[in-house]
């Protein structure tokens, strides 16, 4: 099972993300820490990555989606993947939908989580205020949300006209957080038990 996680930053989406590799055996692949990975690996895709985020440029589309497609090959027996900050685009999410179907996969499911951007700021404002993180201060925090919505919006439609997007209340508690994602899992689990061929139609058709 392969499913796209959306969520703002600081909504608890890597958190809900660890959950799930760790009760379902699904692996994160965080497309910043697939960039981070590869250019301290050596190899000749990682130094390529390193030369881009050195000069300060942007890592392509090819790239990232070569990435993906690298821990796709590396763990062809995982029972899925969350894509997590992947796609950020239409068009990233097309290249995902062939890559993923060059492998006899797909994206099952899409789940947002849904949270209140002044409730976000205020967290980061009272955590700014503890921690006092340059890297996390409010000013900047306010043009990743914006980023954010303005990268996934176009996303949304695309998926829901899939019938692949479910949104979950981000703000509730992260044991309530994780039943409803377990609940539309096991939903999707089912749905493609149900819809799955069996390997003499997937074979010979029918």
């Amino acid at each position: 099972m392969n499913i796209v996680m959306f969520g703002p930053p600081a909504a608890g989406k890597g958190t809900q993300a660890k959950l799930l590799t760790a009760q379902r055996g699904l692996i994160q692949l965080s497309t910043g820490d697939m960039l981070r990975a590869a250019r301290t690996s050596g190899s000749d895709l990682g130094k390529k990555v390193a030369g881009i985020m050195d000069r300060g440029d942007l890592v392509s589309d090819e790239i990232v989606i070569a990435l993906i497609e690298e821990q796709l090959d590396i763990n062809k027996g995982a029972p899925g993947f969350i894509f997590d900050g992947f796609p950020r685009t239409v068009e990233q999410a097309k290249a995902l939908d062939t890559s993923l179907e060059l492998r006899d996969q797909k994206v099952d499911g899409v789940i947002r989580l849904c949270v209140d951007d002044n409730v976000l700021l205020a967290r980061i404002e009272k955590r700014f205020k503890e921690e006092g993180r340059k890297d996390d201060n409010p000013e900047s925090f306010k043009i990743r949300l914006g980023n954010y919505h303005e990268q996934t919006a176009p996303l949304l439609p695309f998926y829901a006209a899939q019938g692949k997007l479910t949104e979950v209340d981000g703000l509730a508690e992260i044991d309530t957080v994780a039943s409803a994602i377990d609940q539309i899992l096991d939903m999707q689990k089912s749905d493609i038990k149900k819809t799955a061929k069996p390997w003499w139609k997937r074979i010979f058709g029918g």
